[in-house]
């Protein structure tokens, strides 16, 4: 056994999982923050109520979330199967077994021994004639043991790699919740944008009318041409044209945000009503090491790994000799008149003892790979970390520079809009050609609905930072995951200590 054993390579060196996050984010101050509140308490920062009430329904009814709390009770349910070997298995064996012999056969020794002494009597050349029997073997309520005593820790890594991937499975879950809010708000955001540029585009098309009945006068007195009539109509009718993809979008949305909701469009109504309503949230990234803390994701990634750690090492266990007990206890009788009988009372204990010797180098490649897979979510591991930061990083950035590029633009807004009051005045008094008065026109519409872009995309940033700080979790929330998931350990692994 020494020789087999050492031939194989038990040696593990694990890979480097070193990877310390910086002392603090560039796009923010290095100052420790608190965990942000759970989605519902962020949400209300926004100040719209109808927002607030989708996430409640959506806490309750997501079926991502659903499926999510789904795979928890099964990964609760694997580690309990995956525990079972460390305890003994017991079970009664009742046997009712009646066996019949058949009752002609043929003596072949006696038939060969008439024939070779000559003998010439019907009874040596008669087959021998045998009486049919029945066999009865009867056993009532007896024990059957078995227990694998767990020397090298076979049982107890598989056991703790399954019940680690029910913490990871529990991560799994926050990381949906969050996402699922994250997709509620950016959604919503979505539906009063697409009403912002409804409302602009409605509101540019009268604007566009006006333009175009007093060029029409205009032409009706000879003071315009035809060309100018129809530059304008070129510049109403694309407006008018801009509407029926705003609608599909808001009513595409809203079907969406249904889907998110678990229910079916049909019976989703979402009021909506503008962006420029909503309140801007404050939020405080806090320090990188915090918000690797909070993050669910990089739970789950370590979970994960931890779990799969305790593989390896089982793995390697499965090389060495494994040491069964089996025991039996109770009356056996061929006969059932005596099966309550005291010497009908049988029993047997064993030990087995089992070796591999050779497999092919089965072990082996199951061992490699295993310590392939170690590696493999090692690697994913530090990517999470450095994902976290980096996503982190980038809503900074993004909330920082489209709330400066949302104040230009405002601005450029602005300043459109008194370039074609100014360009319509002079209309009126005969003092503009028509394409001074078009360019103007469409800057100030372009302008308007850039703003609106814009404001979109300011809102998506702070829920993308929501979301990268790992929003409504955070430690306290990973150690009371863990200490469900003990629970549910406790609870399911049965009547055995």
């Amino acid at each position: 056994m020494a020789t087999i054993v050492g031939g194989c390579n038990l040696e593990w060196e694990k890979p480097d999982l070193s990877t310390p996050p910086p002392e603090k984010f560039r796009e923010a101050h290095a100052t420790s923050a608190g965990p942000i509140a759970s989605g519902r308490d962020f949400v209300v920062k926004f100040g719209s109520r109808e927002l607030t009430g989708l996430i409640d329904q959506a806490l309750v009814d997501n079926l991502d979330i659903a499926a999510a709390a789904a795979r928890i009770r099964e990964a609760d349910a694997q580690a309990r199967i995956a525990s079972a070997p460390l305890w003994p298995t017991v079970s009664m064996q009742d046997i009712v077994r009646t066996n019949r012999a058949a009752g002609t056969t043929l003596n072949l020794a006696s038939a060969a021994t008439g024939y070779n002494t000559g003998s010439t009597s019907s009874s040596s050349l008669t087959p021998t004639t045998f009486r049919g029997r029945n066999f009865g073997f009867f056993q009532l309520g007896v024990a059957a043991a078995s227990y694998t005593v767990d020397f090298w820790g076979v049982n107890e890594d598989a056991s703790y790699a399954s019940r680690i991937l029910a913490n990871a499975s529990r991560f799994d879950r926050d990381v949906v919740e969050i996402s699922t809010v994250t997709a509620i708000m950016n959604a919503f955001f979505q539906v009063l944008t697409a009403q912002d540029r409804l409302r602009i585009a409605r509101n540019n098309v009268a604007i566009a009318e006006k333009v175009n009945a007093a060029i029409q006068a205009r032409f009706e007195v000879g003071t315009a041409s035809a060309l100018d009539t129809a530059q304008q109509e070129t510049v109403l009718a694309r407006q008018r044209a801009s509407i029926p993809p705003l609608e599909q979008t808001l009513r595409q949305t809203s079907n969406t945000l249904a889907v998110l909701l678990g229910r079916a469009p049909e019976s989703v109504q979402i009021k909506g009503g503008s962006l420029t309503q909503l309140k801007f949230p404050k939020i405080d990234p806090g320090l990188p090491s915090e918000v690797l803390l909070r993050r669910p994701d990089v739970a789950r990634a370590e979970a994960q790994l931890a779990s799969q750690e305790f593989s390896v090492l089982q793995a390697r266990a499965a090389f060495f000799p494994s040491i069964t007990l089996l025991g039996l206890y109770g009356p056996q009788s061929a006969l059932i008149a005596n099966l309550l009988r005291p010497e009908a009372l049988a029993w047997q204990a064993a030990t087995q003892l089992t070796q591999p010797l050779f497999d092919g180098y089965f072990l082996q490649g199951q061992y490699e790979n295993q310590k392939g897979r170690y590696a493999e979510l090692a690697a994913l591991y530090r990517k999470q970390i450095i994902t976290a930061l980096s996503e982190t990083e980038n809503a900074l950035i993004a909330i920082k520079e489209t709330g400066r590029q949302l104040k230009l633009q405002g601005d450029a807004v602005a300043a459109s809009r008194r370039a074609f009051e100014a360009a319509n005045m002079r209309l009126q008094e005969g003092t503009i050609d028509i394409i001074t008065l078009s360019v103007t026109q469409n800057d100030y519409f372009t302008a308007q609905e850039q703003e609106v872009i814009v404001r979109l995309n300011y809102f998506t940033a702070a829920t993308s930072l929501y979301q990268a700080l790992g929003g409504g979790w955070s430690p306290t929330t990973r150690n009371a995951e863990i200490a469900r998931a003990n629970a549910a350990y406790e609870e399911n692994k049965g009547p055995w200590p």
